[in-house]
Protein backbone atom coordinates (compact mmCIF):
# COMPACT_ATOMS: atom_id res chain seq x y z
CA UNK A 1 0.00 0.00 0.00
CA UNK A 2 1.16 3.53 -0.78
CA UNK A 3 0.37 4.45 2.84
CA UNK A 4 3.14 2.12 4.01
CA UNK A 5 5.52 2.99 1.16
CA UNK A 6 5.27 6.69 2.01
CA UNK A 7 6.63 5.99 5.50
CA UNK A 8 9.38 3.55 4.52
CA UNK A 9 10.52 4.53 1.01
CA UNK A 10 12.43 7.50 -0.39
CA UNK A 11 10.83 10.01 -2.74
CA UNK A 12 13.04 8.65 -5.53
CA UNK A 13 11.79 5.09 -4.98
CA UNK A 14 8.14 6.18 -4.85
CA UNK A 15 8.51 8.22 -8.04
CA UNK A 16 10.31 5.38 -9.80
CA UNK A 17 7.58 2.87 -8.92
CA UNK A 18 4.57 4.94 -9.91
CA UNK A 19 5.95 7.38 -12.50
CA UNK A 20 8.94 5.47 -13.83
CA UNK A 21 7.14 4.65 -17.09
CA UNK A 22 8.01 8.19 -18.18
CA UNK A 23 11.66 7.09 -18.42
CA UNK A 24 10.94 4.25 -20.85
CA UNK A 25 12.11 4.15 -24.44
CA UNK A 26 9.71 2.99 -27.15
CA UNK A 27 11.37 -0.49 -27.41
CA UNK A 28 11.08 -0.92 -23.63
CA UNK A 29 7.45 0.19 -23.73
CA UNK A 30 6.64 -2.26 -26.54
CA UNK A 31 8.33 -5.14 -24.73
CA UNK A 32 6.16 -4.61 -21.64
CA UNK A 33 3.08 -4.45 -23.87
CA UNK A 34 4.00 -7.69 -25.64
CA UNK A 35 4.66 -9.60 -22.41
CA UNK A 36 1.41 -8.52 -20.82
CA UNK A 37 -0.51 -9.35 -24.00
CA UNK A 38 0.83 -12.91 -23.97
CA UNK A 39 -0.25 -13.26 -20.34
CA UNK A 40 -3.72 -12.00 -21.28
CA UNK A 41 -4.01 -14.51 -24.11
CA UNK A 42 -3.16 -17.33 -21.69
CA UNK A 43 -5.79 -16.07 -19.22
CA UNK A 44 -8.52 -15.73 -21.84
CA UNK A 45 -7.81 -18.77 -24.02
CA UNK A 46 -10.03 -21.16 -22.04
CA UNK A 47 -12.86 -18.74 -21.31
CA UNK A 48 -16.10 -18.61 -23.29
CA UNK A 49 -15.20 -15.14 -24.53
CA UNK A 50 -11.69 -16.19 -25.52
CA UNK A 51 -12.94 -19.25 -27.41
CA UNK A 52 -15.41 -17.11 -29.33
CA UNK A 53 -12.58 -15.08 -30.88
CA UNK A 54 -9.58 -17.42 -30.75
CA UNK A 55 -11.34 -20.46 -32.22
CA UNK A 56 -9.19 -23.60 -31.95
CA UNK A 57 -5.76 -22.17 -31.13
CA UNK A 58 -4.48 -19.21 -29.17
CA UNK A 59 -2.08 -16.77 -30.89
CA UNK A 60 1.57 -17.19 -29.92
CA UNK A 61 2.86 -13.68 -30.66
CA UNK A 62 1.69 -10.11 -31.26
CA UNK A 63 1.65 -10.43 -35.07
CA UNK A 64 -0.42 -13.61 -34.98
CA UNK A 65 -2.80 -12.04 -32.46
CA UNK A 66 -3.44 -8.98 -34.66
CA UNK A 67 -3.84 -11.11 -37.78
CA UNK A 68 -6.25 -13.68 -36.32
CA UNK A 69 -8.46 -11.75 -33.89
CA UNK A 70 -11.04 -9.41 -35.45
CA UNK A 71 -11.75 -5.93 -34.15
CA UNK A 72 -14.59 -6.07 -31.62
CA UNK A 73 -17.25 -3.82 -30.11
CA UNK A 74 -19.32 -4.14 -26.94
CA UNK A 75 -22.17 -5.93 -28.74
CA UNK A 76 -19.80 -8.86 -29.21
CA UNK A 77 -19.53 -9.20 -25.42
CA UNK A 78 -23.07 -8.23 -24.42
CA UNK A 79 -24.37 -11.84 -24.16
CA UNK A 80 -21.57 -12.59 -21.67
CA UNK A 81 -21.53 -9.34 -19.68
CA UNK A 82 -25.01 -7.78 -19.63
CA UNK A 83 -26.29 -10.30 -17.10
CA UNK A 84 -22.99 -10.20 -15.18
CA UNK A 85 -22.34 -13.90 -15.65
CA UNK A 86 -19.05 -14.85 -14.02
CA UNK A 87 -18.70 -18.35 -15.49
CA UNK A 88 -17.69 -16.86 -18.85
CA UNK A 89 -14.77 -14.88 -17.35
CA UNK A 90 -11.19 -15.73 -16.47
CA UNK A 91 -11.95 -15.30 -12.76
CA UNK A 92 -14.56 -13.97 -10.35
CA UNK A 93 -14.51 -10.15 -10.55
CA UNK A 94 -14.16 -8.02 -7.41
CA UNK A 95 -16.66 -5.50 -8.79
CA UNK A 96 -18.68 -4.53 -11.84
CA UNK A 97 -18.60 -1.04 -13.33
CA UNK A 98 -20.97 0.40 -15.89
CA UNK A 99 -20.77 3.13 -18.49
CA UNK A 100 -23.05 6.15 -18.75
CA UNK A 101 -25.26 4.26 -21.18
CA UNK A 102 -25.28 6.85 -23.95
CA UNK A 103 -26.59 4.25 -26.37
CA UNK A 104 -29.69 3.70 -24.25
CA UNK A 105 -28.46 0.92 -21.99
CA UNK A 106 -25.54 0.38 -19.64
CA UNK A 107 -22.43 -1.51 -20.64
CA UNK A 108 -21.31 -3.68 -17.73
CA UNK A 109 -17.60 -4.30 -17.23
CA UNK A 110 -16.08 -6.77 -14.71
CA UNK A 111 -12.91 -5.79 -12.84
CA UNK A 112 -10.66 -8.65 -11.76
CA UNK A 113 -8.66 -8.44 -8.54
CA UNK A 114 -5.42 -7.66 -10.35
CA UNK A 115 -7.08 -5.11 -12.64
CA UNK A 116 -8.58 -3.36 -9.60
CA UNK A 117 -5.18 -3.28 -7.90
CA UNK A 118 -3.55 -1.79 -11.01
CA UNK A 119 -6.36 0.77 -11.13
CA UNK A 120 -5.47 1.77 -7.57
CA UNK A 121 -1.79 2.08 -8.48
CA UNK A 122 -2.73 4.18 -11.50
CA UNK A 123 -4.76 6.49 -9.28
CA UNK A 124 -1.65 7.00 -7.15
CA UNK A 125 0.28 7.81 -10.34
CA UNK A 126 -2.32 10.39 -11.31
CA UNK A 127 -2.26 12.10 -7.92
CA UNK A 128 1.55 12.16 -7.81
CA UNK A 129 1.86 13.66 -11.29
CA UNK A 130 -1.00 16.11 -10.75
CA UNK A 131 0.59 17.51 -7.59
CA UNK A 132 4.23 17.48 -8.75
CA UNK A 133 5.84 20.73 -9.89
CA UNK A 134 8.99 19.04 -11.11
CA UNK A 135 10.24 15.54 -11.89
CA UNK A 136 10.61 13.37 -8.81
CA UNK A 137 8.70 15.63 -6.44
CA UNK A 138 6.28 13.73 -4.16
CA UNK A 139 3.72 16.20 -2.78
CA UNK A 140 0.72 13.87 -2.62
CA UNK A 141 0.63 11.91 0.62
CA UNK A 142 -1.66 9.60 2.63
CA UNK A 143 -4.31 11.48 4.53
CA UNK A 144 -4.66 14.24 1.97
CA UNK A 145 -8.25 15.46 1.77
CA UNK A 146 -10.21 15.71 -1.43
CA UNK A 147 -13.55 16.99 -2.67
CA UNK A 148 -14.82 14.94 -5.60
CA UNK A 149 -18.04 15.61 -7.52
CA UNK A 150 -17.85 12.90 -10.15
CA UNK A 151 -20.49 10.15 -10.62
CA UNK A 152 -20.52 7.48 -7.86
CA UNK A 153 -20.08 3.71 -8.06
CA UNK A 154 -20.92 1.65 -10.10
CA UNK A 155 -19.81 4.32 -12.57
CA UNK A 156 -16.13 3.94 -13.34
CA UNK A 157 -15.31 7.23 -11.58
CA UNK A 158 -16.76 5.86 -8.34
CA UNK A 159 -14.91 2.56 -8.67
CA UNK A 160 -11.64 4.40 -9.37
CA UNK A 161 -12.21 6.66 -6.37
CA UNK A 162 -12.72 3.65 -4.10
CA UNK A 163 -9.47 2.15 -5.43
CA UNK A 164 -7.65 5.42 -4.71
CA UNK A 165 -8.97 5.56 -1.16
CA UNK A 166 -7.91 1.98 -0.47
CA UNK A 167 -4.52 2.31 -2.13
CA UNK A 168 -3.46 5.78 -1.07
CA UNK A 169 -5.53 6.56 2.00
CA UNK A 170 -6.94 9.88 0.82
CA UNK A 171 -9.79 11.27 2.90
CA UNK A 172 -12.89 12.13 0.93
CA UNK A 173 -15.08 15.09 1.87
CA UNK A 174 -17.88 14.14 2.47
CA UNK A 175 -16.87 10.52 3.21
CA UNK A 176 -17.65 8.14 0.35
CA UNK A 177 -20.27 6.15 2.28
CA UNK A 178 -22.20 9.41 2.82
CA UNK A 179 -21.61 11.18 -0.50
CA UNK A 180 -22.79 8.23 -2.60
CA UNK A 181 -26.24 8.58 -1.01
CA UNK A 182 -26.52 12.28 -1.85
CA UNK A 183 -27.96 13.99 -4.89
CA UNK A 184 -25.30 15.46 -7.16
CA UNK A 185 -25.95 19.13 -6.26
CA UNK A 186 -26.18 18.29 -2.55
CA UNK A 187 -22.82 16.51 -2.71
CA UNK A 188 -21.12 19.56 -4.26
CA UNK A 189 -22.62 21.96 -1.72
CA UNK A 190 -21.83 19.75 1.28
CA UNK A 191 -18.28 19.10 0.06
CA UNK A 192 -17.35 22.76 -0.07
CA UNK A 193 -19.20 23.50 3.17
CA UNK A 194 -17.17 20.86 5.00
CA UNK A 195 -14.00 22.06 3.26
CA UNK A 196 -14.40 25.42 5.02
CA UNK A 197 -13.72 23.52 8.23
CA UNK A 198 -11.18 20.94 7.12
CA UNK A 199 -9.38 22.41 4.10
CA UNK A 200 -8.62 20.32 1.01
CA UNK A 201 -5.54 19.25 -0.93
CA UNK A 202 -7.18 17.74 -4.03
CA UNK A 203 -10.17 18.51 -6.20
CA UNK A 204 -11.68 15.96 -8.54
CA UNK A 205 -14.42 17.39 -10.68
CA UNK A 206 -16.14 17.89 -13.97
CA UNK A 207 -14.55 21.08 -15.27
CA UNK A 208 -17.87 22.84 -15.81
CA UNK A 209 -18.71 22.49 -12.10
CA UNK A 210 -15.51 24.22 -10.98
CA UNK A 211 -16.02 27.00 -13.50
CA UNK A 212 -19.57 27.49 -12.24
CA UNK A 213 -18.41 27.66 -8.60
CA UNK A 214 -15.70 30.16 -9.55
CA UNK A 215 -18.17 32.29 -11.49
CA UNK A 216 -20.57 32.33 -8.54
CA UNK A 217 -17.81 33.81 -6.36
CA UNK A 218 -17.10 36.48 -8.97
CA UNK A 219 -20.79 37.32 -9.45
CA UNK A 220 -21.31 38.00 -5.75
CA UNK A 221 -17.93 39.77 -5.49
CA UNK A 222 -16.57 37.11 -3.21
CA UNK A 223 -19.18 37.69 -0.48
CA UNK A 224 -19.40 34.75 1.94
CA UNK A 225 -22.65 33.70 3.57
CA UNK A 226 -22.15 33.05 7.28
CA UNK A 227 -23.84 30.45 9.42
CA UNK A 228 -23.45 29.41 13.06
CA UNK A 229 -21.45 26.33 11.99
CA UNK A 230 -18.79 28.65 10.55
CA UNK A 231 -18.12 30.39 13.87
CA UNK A 232 -15.10 28.24 14.60
CA UNK A 233 -11.48 29.40 14.92
CA UNK A 234 -10.13 27.45 11.93
CA UNK A 235 -13.00 28.60 9.68
CA UNK A 236 -12.61 32.23 10.74
CA UNK A 237 -8.86 31.99 10.17
CA UNK A 238 -9.47 30.59 6.67
CA UNK A 239 -11.83 33.45 5.86
CA UNK A 240 -9.48 36.08 7.30
CA UNK A 241 -6.60 34.72 5.23
CA UNK A 242 -8.76 34.81 2.10
CA UNK A 243 -9.80 38.40 2.77
CA UNK A 244 -6.19 39.49 3.24
CA UNK A 245 -5.05 37.77 0.05
CA UNK A 246 -7.85 39.24 -2.04
CA UNK A 247 -7.37 42.76 -0.70
CA UNK A 248 -3.64 42.63 -1.33
CA UNK A 249 -4.43 41.86 -4.99
CA UNK A 250 -7.36 44.31 -5.04
CA UNK A 251 -10.01 41.82 -6.18
CA UNK A 252 -12.92 39.77 -4.90
CA UNK A 253 -12.38 36.62 -2.87
CA UNK A 254 -11.94 33.59 -5.11
CA UNK A 255 -12.00 29.86 -4.28
CA UNK A 256 -8.19 29.76 -4.44
CA UNK A 257 -8.06 32.12 -1.44
CA UNK A 258 -10.12 29.77 0.72
CA UNK A 259 -8.71 26.46 -0.49
CA UNK A 260 -5.08 26.44 -1.66
CA UNK A 261 -4.97 22.99 -3.27
CA UNK A 262 -2.13 20.77 -4.44
CA UNK A 263 -3.87 19.61 -7.60
CA UNK A 264 -7.11 19.68 -9.54
CA UNK A 265 -8.05 16.58 -11.54
CA UNK A 266 -10.65 17.49 -14.15
CA UNK A 267 -12.81 15.55 -16.58
CA UNK A 268 -14.67 16.76 -19.62
CA UNK A 269 -14.00 17.84 -23.19
CA UNK A 270 -14.10 21.44 -21.98
CA UNK A 271 -11.05 21.15 -19.71
CA UNK A 272 -8.59 22.58 -22.23
CA UNK A 273 -11.06 25.34 -23.10
CA UNK A 274 -11.43 26.52 -19.49
CA UNK A 275 -7.82 25.85 -18.49
CA UNK A 276 -7.02 29.53 -17.83
CA UNK A 277 -10.29 30.14 -15.97
CA UNK A 278 -9.63 27.19 -13.65
CA UNK A 279 -6.18 28.65 -12.94
CA UNK A 280 -7.72 32.07 -12.23
CA UNK A 281 -10.43 30.81 -9.89
CA UNK A 282 -8.65 27.92 -8.20
CA UNK A 283 -4.93 28.74 -8.42
CA UNK A 284 -3.82 25.54 -10.18
CA UNK A 285 -3.91 24.35 -13.77
CA UNK A 286 -6.31 21.43 -14.28
CA UNK A 287 -4.74 17.99 -14.64
CA UNK A 288 -6.13 15.63 -17.29
CA UNK A 289 -5.88 11.92 -17.87
CA UNK A 290 -7.43 9.56 -20.39
CA UNK A 291 -9.58 6.75 -19.08
CA UNK A 292 -12.64 4.71 -19.98
CA UNK A 293 -14.77 2.21 -18.11
CA UNK A 294 -13.74 -0.72 -20.30
CA UNK A 295 -10.00 -0.03 -20.13
CA UNK A 296 -9.33 1.84 -16.88
CA UNK A 297 -6.66 4.53 -16.79
CA UNK A 298 -4.74 4.57 -20.06
CA UNK A 299 -2.75 7.83 -20.37
CA UNK A 300 -1.60 10.64 -18.07
CA UNK A 301 -0.45 14.20 -18.44
CA UNK A 302 3.13 14.74 -17.40
CA UNK A 303 3.85 17.03 -14.47
CA UNK A 304 4.00 19.96 -16.92
CA UNK A 305 0.24 19.47 -17.55
CA UNK A 306 0.48 19.52 -21.33
CA UNK A 307 -0.04 16.43 -23.51
CA UNK A 308 -0.57 12.88 -22.20
CA UNK A 309 1.68 9.82 -22.17
CA UNK A 310 0.33 6.28 -22.46
CA UNK A 311 1.18 3.79 -19.71
CA UNK A 312 2.46 0.38 -20.88
CA UNK A 313 0.66 -1.69 -18.25
CA UNK A 314 -2.92 -0.41 -18.70
CA UNK A 315 -4.04 -2.06 -21.94
CA UNK A 316 -2.42 -3.32 -25.16
CA UNK A 317 -2.65 -0.42 -27.59
CA UNK A 318 -3.44 -0.35 -31.29
CA UNK A 319 -4.48 2.61 -33.42
CA UNK A 320 -6.70 2.89 -36.50
CA UNK A 321 -5.37 5.69 -38.75
CA UNK A 322 -7.90 8.36 -39.65
CA UNK A 323 -8.10 7.38 -43.31
CA UNK A 324 -8.78 3.75 -42.32
CA UNK A 325 -11.41 4.84 -39.82
CA UNK A 326 -13.08 7.03 -42.44
CA UNK A 327 -13.09 4.19 -44.99
CA UNK A 328 -14.68 1.87 -42.44
CA UNK A 329 -17.31 4.51 -41.68
CA UNK A 330 -18.24 4.65 -45.37
CA UNK A 331 -18.08 0.85 -45.74
CA UNK A 332 -18.98 -0.95 -42.47
CA UNK A 333 -17.86 -4.29 -43.95
CA UNK A 334 -14.31 -3.00 -44.40
CA UNK A 335 -11.90 -4.21 -41.70
CA UNK A 336 -9.57 -1.27 -40.96
CA UNK A 337 -5.85 -1.79 -40.46
CA UNK A 338 -4.14 -0.77 -37.23
CA UNK A 339 -0.69 0.42 -36.20
CA UNK A 340 1.13 0.07 -32.90
CA UNK A 341 2.49 2.87 -30.71
CA UNK A 342 5.95 2.61 -32.29
CA UNK A 343 4.33 3.26 -35.70
CA UNK A 344 2.16 6.32 -34.99
CA UNK A 345 2.98 9.63 -36.69
CA UNK A 346 3.03 13.08 -35.13
CA UNK A 347 0.12 15.31 -36.08
CA UNK A 348 -2.19 12.45 -37.07
CA UNK A 349 -5.52 11.39 -35.61
CA UNK A 350 -6.28 7.77 -34.66
CA UNK A 351 -9.11 5.71 -33.26
CA UNK A 352 -7.98 3.77 -30.19
CA UNK A 353 -8.22 -0.03 -30.15
CA UNK A 354 -7.18 -1.90 -27.02
CA UNK A 355 -6.89 -5.35 -25.53
CA UNK A 356 -7.38 -5.82 -21.79
CA UNK A 357 -4.75 -7.09 -19.38
CA UNK A 358 -5.14 -9.02 -16.10
CA UNK A 359 -8.00 -11.24 -17.24
CA UNK A 360 -10.32 -8.40 -18.21
CA UNK A 361 -12.47 -9.50 -21.17
CA UNK A 362 -11.84 -7.18 -24.12
CA UNK A 363 -9.85 -8.24 -27.19
CA UNK A 364 -8.98 -5.70 -29.91
CA UNK A 365 -11.81 -3.57 -28.62
CA UNK A 366 -13.05 -0.38 -30.32
CA UNK A 367 -14.08 1.96 -27.52
CA UNK A 368 -15.00 4.69 -30.02
CA UNK A 369 -12.49 7.38 -29.02
CA UNK A 370 -10.31 9.47 -31.32
CA UNK A 371 -6.93 10.77 -30.15
CA UNK A 372 -4.32 12.95 -31.80
CA UNK A 373 -0.60 12.25 -31.55
CA UNK A 374 0.83 15.75 -31.13
CA UNK A 375 4.50 14.71 -30.99
CA UNK A 376 6.67 11.61 -30.70
CA UNK A 377 8.32 12.85 -27.49
CA UNK A 378 8.12 15.69 -24.97
CA UNK A 379 11.39 17.57 -25.17
CA UNK A 380 10.44 19.95 -22.35
CA UNK A 381 10.48 17.14 -19.76
CA UNK A 382 12.65 14.62 -21.65
CA UNK A 383 9.99 11.95 -22.13
CA UNK A 384 10.77 9.72 -25.11
CA UNK A 385 7.26 8.39 -25.73
CA UNK A 386 4.54 9.68 -28.10
CA UNK A 387 2.39 12.47 -26.69
CA UNK A 388 -1.37 12.47 -27.26
CA UNK A 389 -4.49 14.56 -26.74
CA UNK A 390 -8.05 13.30 -26.65
CA UNK A 391 -9.78 14.50 -29.82
CA UNK A 392 -13.42 13.38 -29.62
CA UNK A 393 -15.79 10.49 -29.63
CA UNK A 394 -15.87 8.87 -33.07
CA UNK A 395 -19.67 9.17 -33.11
CA UNK A 396 -19.56 12.84 -32.03
CA UNK A 397 -18.23 14.08 -35.36
CA UNK A 398 -20.47 16.33 -37.44
CA UNK A 399 -19.49 15.83 -41.08
CA UNK A 400 -20.59 18.57 -43.47
CA UNK A 401 -20.63 16.98 -46.92
CA UNK A 402 -17.13 15.58 -46.45
CA UNK A 403 -15.57 19.06 -46.44
CA UNK A 404 -15.54 19.80 -42.72
CA UNK A 405 -15.53 17.44 -39.74
CA UNK A 406 -16.45 19.24 -36.53
CA UNK A 407 -15.98 17.79 -33.06
CA UNK A 408 -17.29 18.84 -29.65
CA UNK A 409 -14.17 20.67 -28.56
CA UNK A 410 -14.00 22.80 -31.72
CA UNK A 411 -17.65 23.86 -31.44
CA UNK A 412 -17.25 24.55 -27.71
CA UNK A 413 -14.16 26.69 -28.32
CA UNK A 414 -16.00 28.60 -31.03
CA UNK A 415 -18.88 29.37 -28.63
CA UNK A 416 -16.45 30.57 -25.96
CA UNK A 417 -14.68 32.60 -28.66
CA UNK A 418 -17.81 34.68 -29.27
CA UNK A 419 -17.44 36.26 -25.84
CA UNK A 420 -21.12 35.60 -25.14
CA UNK A 421 -22.00 34.24 -21.70
CA UNK A 422 -23.94 31.01 -22.13
CA UNK A 423 -25.58 28.31 -20.04
CA UNK A 424 -25.28 25.27 -22.31
CA UNK A 425 -25.68 24.09 -25.89
CA UNK A 426 -26.27 21.17 -28.21
CA UNK A 427 -25.44 20.84 -31.90
CA UNK A 428 -26.28 18.44 -34.71
CA UNK A 429 -26.30 18.07 -38.45
CA UNK A 430 -29.60 18.77 -40.17
CA UNK A 431 -30.65 18.98 -43.80
CA UNK A 432 -32.46 21.65 -45.74
CA UNK A 433 -33.19 21.25 -49.44
CA UNK A 434 -31.03 18.13 -49.46
CA UNK A 435 -27.98 20.06 -48.24
CA UNK A 436 -26.34 19.62 -44.82
CA UNK A 437 -25.83 22.34 -42.25
CA UNK A 438 -24.74 22.70 -38.65
CA UNK A 439 -27.56 23.62 -36.27
CA UNK A 440 -26.53 25.04 -32.90
CA UNK A 441 -29.10 25.25 -30.09
CA UNK A 442 -27.75 27.73 -27.55
CA UNK A 443 -29.01 29.12 -24.25
CA UNK A 444 -27.45 32.47 -23.32
CA UNK A 445 -27.34 33.99 -19.84
CA UNK A 446 -28.56 37.33 -21.16
CA UNK A 447 -30.85 38.36 -24.02
CA UNK A 448 -29.12 38.89 -27.35
CA UNK A 449 -30.03 39.27 -31.00
CA UNK A 450 -30.06 35.81 -32.59
CA UNK A 451 -28.68 36.95 -35.94
CA UNK A 452 -25.78 38.74 -34.25
CA UNK A 453 -25.11 35.63 -32.16
CA UNK A 454 -25.10 33.49 -35.30
CA UNK A 455 -22.69 35.88 -37.00
CA UNK A 456 -20.32 35.88 -34.01
CA UNK A 457 -20.37 32.10 -33.74
CA UNK A 458 -19.90 31.59 -37.49
CA UNK A 459 -16.89 33.90 -37.54
CA UNK A 460 -15.39 32.25 -34.46
CA UNK A 461 -15.85 28.75 -35.90
CA UNK A 462 -14.40 29.75 -39.27
CA UNK A 463 -11.33 31.17 -37.53
CA UNK A 464 -10.80 27.87 -35.72
CA UNK A 465 -11.52 25.50 -38.62
CA UNK A 466 -10.47 26.49 -42.13
CA UNK A 467 -12.36 23.55 -43.65
CA UNK A 468 -15.61 24.86 -42.16
CA UNK A 469 -14.78 28.31 -43.53
CA UNK A 470 -14.57 26.81 -47.03
CA UNK A 471 -17.82 24.81 -46.87
CA UNK A 472 -20.07 27.71 -47.77
CA UNK A 473 -17.93 28.66 -50.77
CA UNK A 474 -17.61 25.11 -52.06
CA UNK A 475 -21.29 24.18 -51.71
CA UNK A 476 -22.66 27.68 -52.23
CA UNK A 477 -24.68 27.44 -49.04
CA UNK A 478 -24.78 29.03 -45.61
CA UNK A 479 -23.84 26.00 -43.47
CA UNK A 480 -24.99 27.40 -40.12
CA UNK A 481 -28.32 27.63 -38.31
CA UNK A 482 -28.65 28.89 -34.73
CA UNK A 483 -31.59 28.68 -32.35
CA UNK A 484 -31.45 30.71 -29.14
CA UNK A 485 -33.27 28.92 -26.34
CA UNK A 486 -35.12 30.84 -23.60
CA UNK A 487 -33.53 31.15 -20.19
CA UNK A 488 -34.00 28.06 -18.07
CA UNK A 489 -34.41 25.62 -20.97
CA UNK A 490 -31.58 23.30 -19.94
CA UNK A 491 -32.49 23.53 -16.24
CA UNK A 492 -36.10 22.60 -17.02
CA UNK A 493 -34.89 19.68 -19.13
CA UNK A 494 -32.70 18.51 -16.23
CA UNK A 495 -35.51 18.83 -13.72
CA UNK A 496 -37.94 16.98 -15.99
CA UNK A 497 -35.53 14.07 -16.38
CA UNK A 498 -34.73 14.00 -12.67
CA UNK A 499 -38.42 13.85 -11.75
CA UNK A 500 -38.89 11.05 -14.29
CA UNK A 501 -36.20 9.04 -12.48
CA UNK A 502 -33.53 9.24 -15.17
CA UNK A 503 -29.99 8.21 -14.30
CA UNK A 504 -27.39 10.91 -13.55
CA UNK A 505 -25.72 10.45 -16.96
CA UNK A 506 -28.96 11.30 -18.80
CA UNK A 507 -29.97 14.46 -16.98
CA UNK A 508 -28.41 16.72 -19.61
CA UNK A 509 -28.69 16.60 -23.41
CA UNK A 510 -25.48 15.50 -25.16
CA UNK A 511 -23.59 18.32 -26.82
CA UNK A 512 -23.25 16.46 -30.10
CA UNK A 513 -25.82 14.68 -32.25
CA UNK A 514 -28.65 14.47 -29.72
CA UNK A 515 -31.44 12.06 -30.61
CA UNK A 516 -34.75 13.37 -31.95
CA UNK A 517 -36.46 12.49 -28.67
CA UNK A 518 -33.90 14.41 -26.60
CA UNK A 519 -34.04 17.43 -28.91
CA UNK A 520 -37.83 17.43 -28.92
CA UNK A 521 -37.89 17.29 -25.14
CA UNK A 522 -35.45 20.21 -24.91
CA UNK A 523 -37.37 22.31 -27.41
CA UNK A 524 -40.80 21.65 -25.90
CA UNK A 525 -40.23 22.84 -22.35
CA UNK A 526 -43.11 24.77 -20.83
CA UNK A 527 -43.30 28.43 -21.86
CA UNK A 528 -40.60 27.99 -24.48
CA UNK A 529 -40.48 30.53 -27.27
CA UNK A 530 -37.10 30.25 -28.95
CA UNK A 531 -35.77 32.31 -31.81
CA UNK A 532 -34.10 30.99 -34.92
CA UNK A 533 -31.43 32.60 -37.06
CA UNK A 534 -30.19 31.61 -40.47
CA UNK A 535 -33.23 29.74 -41.71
Amino acid sequence: MFKDEYRTSSEADIWSKYCGFLNLSIPEFMEIQSNLLMEEIDLMAETAIGKKFMADSAPTNVEEFRASIPLTVYEDYAPFLNEQKTDTLSEEPVCWAHTSGRSGSFKWIPYTKRAYEVLGDSEVTALLLAAARRKGEVRAKPGDRGVYNTPPSPYFSGIALSAAIERMGIRLIPPLEISEKMEFEERIEEGFRMAMLTGIEFLGSMTSVLVRVGESFAERSGAISFSMSMLRPNVLWRIARAVIRSRMEKRAILPRDLWPVKAILCSGTDTAIYRDQIMHYWGELPYELYACTEGGLIAFQNWNKKAMTFIPYGVFLEFIPEEEWQRNKEDPDYQPNTVLLDEVEAGKCYEIVFTSFYGMPFLRYRVGDLVRIVSLRDDSVNVNLPQMLFESRADDIIDLAGFARLDERTIWKAIVGTGLEFVDWTALKEYEGGKPYLHLYLELKNSYDSEKARSLFGASLAALDSDYADVGKMLEIDPLRLTLLPGGSFQKFLQEKKEAGFDLAHLKPPHMNASEDVLESLLNQDSREGSDSGR
